[in-house]
């Protein structure tokens, strides 16, 4: 902010701290994710058999208090496909 970049990164929490905005996996599905790894290997699977998997839900989140600070206009398409807006 003192240098009146705007900033944009992978983690929502990141958005809360200040970031213009976010994009990146959901952490609740990667959280899902892991949780049936941990079944499956718990259930007797060998880690080795698991499929690799990418998340398939991206969050995307604006903080318009960030814009108005740096005196940037976020287009309504942009604000129309957020996951989430912090006014």
């Amino acid at each position: 902010m003192r240098h009146r970049l705007p900033a944009i990164g992978a983690r929502r929490e990141w958005v809360e701290a200040g970031f213009l905005m976010s994009y990146g996996p959901s952490i609740v599905e990667m959280f899902r994710i892991s949780a049936d790894y941990v079944d499956k290997i718990l259930k007797g699977t060998k880690p080795a058999d698991l499929p690799v998997q990418q998340p398939t839900r991206f969050e995307l989140v604006v903080n318009l208090k960030t814009a108005k600070a740096l005196g940037l206009t976020i287009p309504p398409s942009i604000l129309a496909r957020a996951d989430e807006v912090i006014e």
